[in-house]
């Protein structure tokens, strides 16, 4: 998304959080580093936080990966927040209601097709907000 964003000329905060705790502090997996290496983005630098009530009054879109995190998400989400949520793939034309691939307990070439649907939806966001 930042590589879209910035492509586009957008000044805009992107971040990125999941809904449990398991990764918290961790960088992003090895083999996701590589693809991402591979598009000449280094994400190796990135670490892994837990969502937090603040980030839906600090952002304005909140975008799931899959239906069980966006549902997750609806569960998190404070009376007072003003972030709309989502599927990340809603932005997608044709891919509405799509979960974005989860490479994480498959081979390496998970981790293209995963890049592959969010480079899709980022365009397809990217464009929206511009338009």
């Amino acid at each position: 998304m930042r590589v879209a964003a910035e492509a586009a000329g957008l000044d805009i905060e992107i971040d990125s959080a999941g809904t449990g705790a398991w990764h918290v502090g961790n960088p992003p997996d090895s083999r996701g580093i590589a693809v991402a290496r591979g598009y000449g983005v280094d994400i190796s630098g990135l670490r892994a936080r837990q969502v937090a009530q603040g980030d839906f009054r600090r952002f304005t879109h909140i975008f799931a990966l899959d239906a069980q995190n966006l549902a997750d998400l609806q569960r998190l989400m404070p009376s007072d927040a003003t972030a709309e949520l989502g599927l990340l793939l809603d932005m997608v034309p044709g891919r509405e209601g799509e979960a974005v691939a989860d490479p994480y307990y498959g081979d390496d070439d998970g981790f293209e097709v995963t890049w592959s649907d969010v480079k899709s939806a980022a365009e397809a966001l990217v464009a929206r907000l511009q338009a």
